[in-house]
């Protein structure tokens, strides 16, 4: 009596283990690769959606008064001068306020100014899209 030998069987468990894990980081960092902090910002019926070749500075503001430069942290006092520096080493690139829809008008127009006063070539507000049930 002759044994078979033995033949080679692929096991492709351990690689869809890989590819789930691989997927579920993707799905968790992916929306924290937005630029800024995560703010509610207020809707807008028609809003420009050109892209620029050179993305914007964007400067976050929460409705609990702190400001962020990208993804870190700025006290108020300290904004002036780090736009003023962010403005120097790119003197073409623009702002982006990004604001909290229930953000003090006060504080927003704040920022705005040092925007300007920093030298930036533009300031904009980001706005998101206003649903169809809103009037």
């Amino acid at each position: 009596m002759r044994r078979e030998p033995p033949r080679p069987d692929m096991n492709v468990t351990p690689l869809v283990d890989v590819v789930l894990v691989l997927l579920i980081i993707f799905m968790v960092i992916v929306p924290q690769m937005a630029a800024g902090a995560t703010v509610d910002v207020p809707p807008a019926a028609h809003f420009d959606e050109k892209k620029s070749a050179v993305e914007p500075l964007t400067v976050s503001l929460t409705r609990s008064g702190n400001v962020f430069i990208e993804k870190s942290s700025v006290p108020l006092a300290e904004l002036p001068a780090k736009l003023k520096a962010l403005h120097e080493r790119d003197p073409y690139r623009r702002a982006r306020i990004k604001a909290d829809k229930r953000a003090a008008y006060g504080f927003v127009r704040t920022v705005f100014k040092a925007c300007q006063e920093a030298g930036f070539p533009g300031v904009g507000l980001q706005v998101g899209d206003r649903d169809q049930g809103e009037a």
